[in-house]
Parts: structure tokens; C-alpha cells; sequence
């Protein structure tokens, strides 16, 4: 496998990373870096740290790359590598700055990343409970249904300038298109993944609001908040890519929709097959007073998607 840190490796330029990636021969990875500097979102170090995983730490390698490089270093890439970090840095304090990468696999790792990405928010507690039921739900799911052994990989990245976090969520597991086939038989990877932003839809039912565990939201809520923050949201598994466009300014409050289709985005089912999922998002902390009313409106639009794909169940011709 091949992976190239470029200079614009954030949400926006995701699609860029892709064209440049060589996922073919899991066995071994190398990562190559831009010469002068880089620019790496914490979705992009999670799933290099997964794939890293997979491959191997004594198959993983990466080119020396230039002083920014230090970064990786910093957020814990070099302990998934063979290569030696050639940087010296000294390790100062990461609270309310990042989280360097993690890997939860057990519901206590999972509630010290929650308690971790409290202070990132730079929020009051009554305005981050929406955050971070969403963020513990999607980890919890990971966990739960990837059926991957080596947990899901986590990281964040507070950046004051812009008053944003980001967050990326990777595993190395069977992937959507899998975990739904049971029930829901997708034809391809983006129809799975559009299946699973779907709210209600859940891979381990065939029943219309998921179960009393699982009730096939966490995807519909946390793209919810990165659309009412007008931010990126990306999710990626096999071949598909759906990434969510930062919507019109102009409008006052966003409009949440259950059909995923309806919202502002991008969707690919060329990209390199990937083994896993990877979950992304950037969650700007600008719009602090819509956080108030988003729980009410996700739950709003949630119950009533559930309401109307009943109704129009019932409404289908029975034959005898």
C-alpha cells in the first residue's frame, strides 16, 4: 500500500488523498510526504495508523518528511511505524489541544476518549452533551459491528485559529457494504453507506427504527451536527465515498433531512477498496446557539422519518 501526506490534506481535498492512494498489497505500507511541508487531518493519520496495523509495524515505513512533519510525531504515528522518528520534541500538555491517536477497544478506553475530548470542545457541559453522545454512540458502534479485532483507532485536533475541531474514527473491519447485506442487500458500497446515514436503518435488523441498542442513527446525528455547524463530514468504506459540502451561509439554520441524498455532498464508488470505515468530521465552534436546539430538531426529524417509511410500508399492495 502507498499513501502520500500532501499540503492540503484536509476534509475539503479528501478526494485528492484518494486518487493518490495505493491500497492494493495489504502485506506493507509506505507513506510518502511532501518535500516542503505537510498538512494531515486526523482522519487521514487514523486510517494510515489502521492500515499500519494491518500491515504490520516491521512493514510500515515513511519518508523523512520536512519540519511540519513533527506533527506526526506528536499525534503518535511513529509508534505504528518502522521508521524512527527523526524528530526531538518535547511532549507538552495536549488537553483541550488534541488527542493523539488511540486505540479504544473496550467501553472503559472508549469513556476516557469521551472525558479527553471534553476540554477540545470549548464549550459549556450543556452544550457539548449533544457532541458527545454522538461521537461515544458512533465509537460504541465501531466497537460493536465492524467485527474488527483491532478496535476502532481515534484522534482530535482543536484549531484555535478557526475555532474547529476535527475528529476521525477508523477501523480495519468488514465494512458497510457487509454489515448490511444481511438485511438490506445494497448493490454497491455508496448505496450501503447511504443506507447507513439513513436514520433508522440499522445493520442488525431488518426492523424499521433499528432495536432498543441499536437504533441506526448515530451516522444521521453526527452528520446532523457537522450540517448545522456548516462543516465537512466524510465517510468512506469500500469503494464509496459520501463527504458532506459545507451548505449556503445565506441560510439562516439549515434544514436536516433524513434522505442523505437530499443534502449537499459528494458521492464516488471508484474510490480504492478499502477494508474498514473511516468516519470523519470538522465541527465548527462558532455556531455555539444552534448546539441548543439540535438535539430537538435531530430527534424531530428521527422520529418522524421512522413515522413516514412505516406508513408507507403499510401502505404497499399485499398479495395472497
Amino acid at each position: 500500500m502507498k499513501i502520500h501526506f500532501s499540503n492540503q490534506g484536509m476534509l475539503r481535498n479528501f478526494e485528492n488523498f484518494l486518487e493518490s492512494a495505493d491500497l492494493s498489497k495489504p502485506s506493507e505500507l509506505h507513506i510518502s510526504t511532501n518535500p516542503k511541508w505537510i498538512n494531515v487531518h486526523p482522519a487521514i493519520l487514523v486510517m494510515t495508523a489502521a492500515l499500519a496495523r494491518k500491515a504490520g509495524r516491521l512493514n510500515s515505513t515513511i519518508d523523512t518528511p520536512p519540519k511540519s512533519g513533527a506533527y506526526l510525531d506528536r499525534m503518535g504515528l511513529y509508534s505504528y511505524l518502522k521508521t524512527p522518528s527523526p524528530f526531538s520534541i518535547t511532549h507538552k500538555d495536549e488537553s483541550g489541544r488534541f488527542i493523539p491517536i488511540s486505540v479504544i477497544s473496550t467501553p472503559q478506553e472508549q469513556s476516557a476518549f469521551i472525558s479527553d475530548m471534553i476540554p477540545l470542545l470549548h464549550l459549556p457541559e450543556e452544550k457539548s452533551r449533544v457532541i458527545k453522545y454522538v461521537i461515544g454512540e458512533l465509537v460504541r458502534n465501531v466497537i460493536e459491528h465492524s467485527l474488527s479485532s483491532d478496535g476502532a483507532v481515534v484522534a482530535a485536533q482543536y484549531y484555535k485559529k478557526s475555532n474547529r475541531i476535527s475528529i476521525g474514527i477508523c477501523d480495519s473491519g468488514i465494512g458497510i457494504w457487509k454489515s448490511m447485506q444481511e438485511y438490506w442487500h445494497p448493490a454497491t458500497d455508496i448505496d450501503a453507506i447511504k443506507l447507513a446515514l439513513t436514520p433508522g436503518i440499522s445493520g442488525t435488523t431488518r426492523q424499521e427504527g433499528g432495536t432498543d441498542d441499536n437504533a441506526g442513527a448515530g451516522l444521521f446525528f453526527i452528520k446532523s451536527i457537522a450540517k448545522i455547524s456548516r462543516s465537512y463530514f466524510l465517510i468512506y468504506s469500500g469503494k464509496g465515498e459520501y463527504k458532506l459540502t459545507k451548505h449556503d451561509r445565506r441560510t439562516k439554520t439549515p434544514r436536516l433531512y433524513a434522505d442523505p441524498t437530499r443534502d449537499p455532498h459528494r458521492e464516488i464508488n471508484t474510490a480504492p477498496d478499502f477494508q474498514g470505515t473511516l468516519v470523519a468530521i470538522d465541527i465548527s465552534l462558532d455556531n455555539n446557539e444552534a448546539f441548543d436546539a439540535l438535539l430537538e430538531m435531530i430527534s424531530l426529524v428521527y422520529d418522524n422519518a421512522i413515522r413516514e417509511r412505516k406508513r408507507a410500508k403499510y401502505r404497499e399492495p399485499r398479495f395472497i
